[in-house]
């Protein structure tokens, strides 16, 4: 099973850029797809993104779209997201997780990281 430990997170004004990491252990992080989800206080665990397994796909939540990148570096074992132009609605503890590249539920996916707040101040 695969362990995952996300990195990267931390305040930011509105405008402003985060890269998220998470590092995955085990030799065969190569076959999964990953994804990235958010959940902010009261809330469910929403989708971010995804990634297939040599990163040539990616899907975004549309709340993102065109403001967040999704890619992965099997040789480093490693998930990023690049978030650009950061809004307040952004803020959440972010985490990433194994599942399939279509799924877009939280209850798809498993080997939760323990994830990393971001939090966007106006």
């Amino acid at each position: 099973q695969v362990q995952l430990v996300e990195s990267g997170g931390g305040l930011v004004q509105a405008g402003g850029s985060l890269r998220l990491s998470c590092a995955a252990s085990g030799r065969t992080f190569s076959s999964y797809a990953m994804g990235w989800f958010r959940q902010a206080p009261g809330k469910e665990r929403s989708f971010v993104a995804a990634i297939s397994r040599s990163g040539s796909t990616t899907t975004y939540a549309d709340s993102v779209k065109g403001r967040f990148t999704i890619s992965r570096d099997n040789a480093k074992n490693t998930v990023y997201l690049q978030m650009n132009s950061l809004k307040p609605e952004d803020t959440a503890v972010y985490y990433c997780a194994v599942g399939p590249l279509w799924a877009t539920m939280a209850s798809d996916f498993g080997s939760w990281g323990q994830g990393t707040q971001v939090t966007v101040s106006s």
